[in-house]
C-alpha cells in the first residue's frame, strides 16, 4: 500500500511542528522546551499516559488499542540537536546561535508525533504502543539512561523500533540490514610528555610533537596491519594540540580521536594496540605517554526476525524495489543500540533525498519524508499488534 491518506492530510501540520522544533534546538539532556512541547502534544492527542522525566528528560506516551489486550511495542525518536552554527539559509533556521538540528532529530520527533496523533485517533490494534522521545543521543547516551530508568519493564515493551533519516537515499525509500548496522564507538586522549626547550637545540630535549607524530602514523597500522581486511575498523586522530611559540619545543602535547568497530573482538584488539603503540613509541623516544580510553556506544545490532518484519512493513509503504534490505553498515554510532540490547527490534533508515549530509552546517531535514515516515510507524504498530 502507498502512504496513508491521513498521513498525507497531516503533512502540513507535522511540517509546522518540525520547523518550530528546528528553530528552537536544545542540546544533550537540556531538552526541556522540546520535551514540554512533546508532552503537550501527546496530551492533546489523548494518549492514555504521558510520562516525562524518563532518563532525566525523556518522554514516553502510551496509546492503548481498541482491539483488546496484548503486548506493547516501543517506537523511538531522538530530540536533541548539535553544537553547530547553522548555515542552511532557511527561513525557519535556528534561533539559537551555535546550536542547530543538523542530524534531523527535529524530523524524527515530528514524524513520531504525527504517528502518535494518528494512532490515538484510530486505535486499530490490540495491546499498546509506547512512543519514546529520547534526549542526549549525540554523545550523552540518553538511550542508556532511559533503559536504566526501567522504561522497558515499566511500560511492558516487548519489541522496540527506531528510524533515522539518510541523505542521498531518495525520498520514499528505506534501507536496513540484519545484524550490525551501525558501529560501536570509543574515544581516546593521548598525552605525550617530553622535555621542552629551545627549538634550536632539539638534541638536549625530547620533542613531544615528533613523538606524537610518530604515534599518529603508527595508529593507522591498526586498520592496515592488525585487523582482518574483512572486518571494519576506523581509528581517527581528530585533535593534536601543543606548542605556544615558533622557537620553543613544548613540554607536552595532547592527541585525541575516535575508534569505530562492528565487532566486540575488533574493538578489544584496537584498544589493546593503541596502548601498546603509545607505550612502545614513548619508550623508544624517551617520552612518557599516557592513554585515557573511553568505550561509548555499543554496536547497533538489528535482530533478524524484527528486521524481516520491518522490511515487510516498509515494502507495504514504499514498494519492494524501494526498500534496500542489505545496506552496507555505517561506521557512525547510535545509542538506540542500548535499547536493542534490552529488547529485540530493528533500526531503519528513511530517505532524506539530495540534501547536505548529517552534521553539516547546511543540513536540513526534508519535509517530503514526513508522510512516508508516519505511514511506516503506523503500519508497523498496527501490524505488530494485530488482533
Amino acid at each position: 500500500m502507498p502512504i496513508l491518506n491521513r498521513a498525507a492530510e497531516l503533512q502540513d501540520e507535522i511540517t509546522g511542528w518540525r520547523r518550530l522544533l528546528h528553530q528552537n534546538p536544545e542540546l544533550n539532556y537540556d531538552v526541556f522546551k522540546t520535551a514540554e512541547f512533546v508532552s503537550g502534544k501527546l496530551k492533546e492527542f489523548g494518549c492514555d499516559e504521558v510520562v516525562p522525566g524518563i532518563g532525566r528528560t525523556g518522554v514516553v506516551g502510551v496509546i492503548r488499542g481498541n482491539l483488546g489486550a496484548g503486548a506493547a511495542i516501543g517506537l523511538r525518536a531522538d530530540m536533541d540537536a548539535l553544537p553547530i552554527v547553522e548555515a542552511s539559509g532557511k527561513p525557519y533556521a535556528s534561533n539559537t546561535p551555535g546550536k542547530m538540528h543538523a542530524c534531523g532529530h527535529d524530523g524524527h520527533t515530528a514524524m513520531l508525533l504525527g504517528a502518535a496523533k494518528y494512532l490515538a485517533e484510530t486505535r486499530n490494534f490490540a495491546g499498546s504502543v509506547a512512543v519514546i522521545f529520547q534526549p542526549a543521543e549525540e554523545g550523552g547516551a540518553g538511550g542508556l539512561a532511559m533503559v536504566q530508568d526501567g522504561m522497558m519493564d515499566r511500560f511492558g515493551i516487548r519489541q522496540v523500533y527506531g528510524m533515522h533519516n539518510m541523505p542521498t537515499l531518495p525520498i520514499g525509500q528505506f534501507a536496513i540490514r540484519p545484524g550490525a548496522i551501525m558501529a560501536a564507538t570509543a574515544e581516546f586522549t593521548i598525552t605525550v610528555k617530553g622535555k621542552g626547550g629551545h627549538a634550536a637545540m632539539p638534541h638536549v630535549g625530547v620533542d613531544p610533537i615528533v613523538v606524537g607524530s610518530q604515534i599518529v602514523g603508527a595508529l593507522q597500522t591498526i586498520a592496515a596491519r592488525t585487523t582482518d581486511p574483512i572486518d571494519s575498523v576506523v581509528v581517527s586522530v581528530t585533535k593534536f594540540n601543543g606548542g605556544s611559540a615558533y622557537n620553543i619545543i613544548p613540554e607536552t602535547v595532547e592527541l585525541a580521536g575516535t575508534v569505530r568497530t562492528l565487532r566486540k573482538e575488533v574493538a578489544a584488539k584496537a584498544r589493546e594496540r593503541i596502548h601498546e603503540i603509545c607505550a612502545g613509541i614513548g619508550a623508544a623516544m624517551g617520552a612518557t605517554v599516557t592513554v585515557a580510553y573511553d568505550a561509548n556506544y555499543p554496536v547497533t545490532f538489528n535482530h533478524a526476525e524484527e528486521t524481516a518484519f520491518a522490511i515487510g512493513v516498509a515494502e507495504e509503504i514504499a514498494g519492494k524495489g524501494q526498500v534496500h534490505p542489505e545496506m552496507q553498515p555505517l561506521m557512525g554510532g547510535e545509542d538506540f543500540s542500548y535499547m536493542l540490547e534490552a529488547r529485540p527490534g530493528a533500526f531503519i533508515f528513511i530517505g532524506n533525498g539530495d540534501t547536505a549530509n548529517l552534521h553539516h552546517p547546511a543540513y536540513d531535514f526534508n519535509d517530503e519524508a514526513i508522510a512516508h515516515g508516519v505511514s511506516y510507524w503506523v503500519r508497523l504498530a498496527e501490524t505488530a499488534l494485530a488482533a
